[in-house]
C-alpha cells in the first residue's frame, strides 16, 4: 500500500500499569485507578502533542472478576458505569461506553469489533481498557480493613451482560466443578489419558511447557511473579507446590491475585494523522477471528476446543499468512491444556524456539481477570515497533476453553478495503447428549481429584452405554472409591452410578 487510507484502523498506543504489595511506593489502587493509569500510559505512548483523551469517542471496558457472574459481589463496592469511570480519569467523555461480556477473549475480540467500527465510520478513536486489584482486595480483607471503591458516574452505558448463554453445564456446577481450576483439570486429564501418560510424567510435561514462560515473566517489570523456575520445580509436588486439582500443582495455574491494568488505543489513520501521531507508532490489524465452543459436556472431545483451533486458523487465513510467518506468539495460558489444545492441532511444538508467550503467561505474569490478552497485545505492539517486518499472533481464551479470539498484527500495512479483517465464526454445535442424573453403569471418561481441608473430593465425567455424558462424585460412604480415584489410573474404568440428591450423582468402582 503506497498510501494508507484514512479509514484504515490502526493501533496507536498501548499502556500497562501494575503494582505489587511489596513495591516501594505501593498505593493500594482500586481497579478504576489501575485502569486509568494504564489508559494514561497508552495515551502517552501515542507520542502526540494533542489531547488524545478528547479524541476518544468509544471506551470499551473489560469486566472485573467481581462483576463477572450474577452471584459475584464486590466487597468494597464499585462503579455503576465502569467505562465512564475509567474515561474520566484521563479527561475523556466518550460518545459510547461499553461494558463487555465475561471472558478472556474480550480484549482481543473487541480489537476486531472496534476496528471494524472505525473502518465503517462509526468511530474514529476507541480504547479497550481493564484492570484487576484482587491482590490489594485480599490483602485489605486479611487485615480486616475496609475500602470504599464505589462510584456513581452519569452517562449512557451499553452493558452487554455476562454472555454465559450456552456455556454452563448445570451438572458440573451441581457437583462443585463449575469453577475454572476443576473444570480445566477434567479437560487436562482427558488429554493425559488420550496420550497414555501417567500423572508424574504428565506433570513433567506441564513443567517443561511452562518453565520457559517463567523466564519471560522474570524479565517483565509488570509481572506478578517475576521468578524463573525449572520444569522440575513446577512439576514437583511439595507443601508449597501442592496439588490444587489433579493434575495441577499450585504453581501451574493462573494467578488471579494481581494488581494489573492494560489499555489499547485504536484510531483511524486519518485521526492518527490529525493527532500528529507518527507512522512509526502505528501497528496494523491484519486479522481477527473469534469463535464460541459448545459447553464442556456437550463438545465432541473433552480435551479439544475446535472453536479455538478454528479461530487461530481463521485469523491466519484473513491475514494471508501461516504459523511459520510469525515472529511473536502469545497463546492464552491460564492452564496448560489451553496451550496444548493448539500445539496439538496446529503442529506447533511446545518448545518452539520463538516461545509461546510475550508476557510470561497467566500463572507467572499474572491473570488479571478477563483482561490478560490486553497485556499480551501491548507486549506485541512494542516488539513489532522494533521489528517492523514481523508478524505477531495473540490468542485469547474465555470460559473453560469456551470462547476464543485470535489477532494477527504487524507494522506492515493492512488493506481493509480489499476484505473484512474481522470475522465471528458460527458457534460450534453440541455433539453429545448430557444427562443430569443416571442410575446404572458408566465408563469414566475423565476425572479430577480435589484435596480439601474439609475433606477430599473426587469427580468424574463418564459415558453411559448409549453414549450420554454425566457427572458424578465419589460416594462419601465408600472410602475405597476415593482412594482408587486418587491413584490416577481411573479413566476407562467402569463404575456404578446412582442419584445422590440435590441434582448430584454418586459413583463407586465396580
Amino acid at each position: 500500500m503506497d498510501h494508507i487510507a484514512d479509514n484504515t484502523p490502526i493501533i496507536i498506543g498501548v499502556g500497562q500499569y501494575a503494582e505489587r504489595l511489596d513495591d516501594p511506593g505501593y498505593r493500594a489502587l482500586c481497579p478504576m485507578d489501575l485502569a486509568g493509569e494504564a489508559l494514561a500510559a497508552a495515551m502517552a505512548d501515542c507520542q502526540s502533542a494533542d489531547d488524545v483523551g478528547a479524541a476518544i469517542d468509544t471506551v470499551a471496558a473489560i469486566r472485573q472478576f467481581e462483576i463477572s457472574t450474577p452471584v459475584a459481589k464486590a466487597p468494597f463496592g464499585g462503579s455503576h458505569n465502569v467505562p465512564r469511570s475509567i474515561a474520566r480519569r484521563v479527561g475523556a467523555n466518550p460518545d459510547r461506553a461499553i461494558l463487555e461480556i465475561v471472558g478472556g477473549q474480550g480484549p482481543q475480540k473487541l480489537v476486531g469489533e472496534l476496528a471494524q467500527d472505525i473502518f465503517e465510520g462509526r468511530s474514529s478513536c476507541a480504547t479497550i481498557v481493564g484492570a484487576e486489584a484482587i491482590s490489594t482486595m485480599l490483602a485489605l480483607q486479611a487485615r480486616d480493613e475496609r475500602a470504599d471503591w464505589s462510584e456513581a458516574v452519569q452517562g449512557s452505558l451499553d452493558d452487554r451482560g455476562y454472555g454465559m448463554k450456552g456455556l454452563i453445564d448445570t451438572p458440573l456446577i451441581a457437583h462443585g466443578v463449575g469453577a475454572p481450576i476443576a473444570g480445566y483439570a477434567l479437560l487436562e486429564n482427558a488429554r493425559r489419558a488420550r496420550l497414555g501418560r501417567g500423572l508424574e510424567d504428565y506433570r513433567s510435561d506441564i513443567g517443561r511447557l511452562f518453565a520457559p514462560f517463567t523466564d519471560v515473566a522474570a524479565a517483565n517489570p509488570y509481572a506478578a511473579a517475576p521468578i524463573a523456575c525449572s520444569a522440575s520445580e513446577l512439576a514437583r509436588v511439595t507443601e508449597r507446590n501442592r496439588i490444587v486439582a489433579e493434575p495441577y500443582t499450585r504453581l501451574t495455574v493462573a494467578r488471579d491475585q494481581v494488581n494489573q491494568g492494560a489499555a489499547i488505543l485504536i484510531a483511524s489513520a486519518g485521526k492518527a494523522r490529525a493527532l500528529g501521531i507518527a507512522e512509526d507508532r502505528w501497528v496494523h490489524i491484519h486479522g481477527v477471528c473469534d469463535a464460541k465452543e459448545a459447553s464442556v459436556l456437550s463438545r465432541a472431545e473433552l480435551n479439544v476446543s475446535q472453536a479455538a483451533i478454528a479461530s487461530v486458523r481463521g485469523a491466519l487465513d484473513i491475514a494471508g499468512i501461516t504459523l511459520d510467518d510469525l515472529a511473536y506468539i502469545d497463546l492464552y495460558s491460564c492452564f496448560a491444556i489451553a496451550v496444548f489444545n493448539l500445539t496439538d492441532a496446529l503442529d506447533l511444538a511446545p518448545d518452539d524456539p520463538r516461545g509461546l508467550t510475550l508476557t510470561g503467561g497467566l500463572p507467572f505474569f499474572g491473570g488479571p481477570g478477563n483482561n490478560y490478552s490486553a497485556h499480551a497485545i501491548a507486549e506485541a505492539v512494542q516488539r513489532l515497533r522494533a521489528d517492523r517486518e514481523a508478524y505477531a499472533m495473540i490468542g485469547a481464551n474465555g470460559g473453560i476453553m469456551s470462547k476464543y479470539a485470535t489477532g494477527i498484527y504487524s507494522c506492515r500495512p493492512a488493506d481493509w478495503s480489499a476484505k473484512s479483517r474481522w470475522t465471528s465464526l458460527p458457534d460450534e454445535p453440541p455433539a453429545i447428549t448430557v444427562v443430569d442424573e443416571h442410575h446404572g453403569h458408566a465408563t469414566i471418561e475423565s476425572y479430577t481429584f480435589l484435596p480439601r481441608r474439609t475433606g477430599d473430593r473426587g469427580v468424574i465425567v463418564a459415558r453411559t452405554a448409549t453414549g450420554e455424558r454425566l457427572v458424578a462424585m465419589a460416594d462419601p460412604d465408600h472410602p475405597a472409591t476415593l482412594e482408587r480415584l486418587a491413584e490416577g489410573d481411573a479413566i476407562g474404568q467402569n463404575v456404578s452410578v446412582q442419584p445422590g440428591g440435590d441434582g448430584r450423582s454418586l459413583f463407586r468402582f465396580l
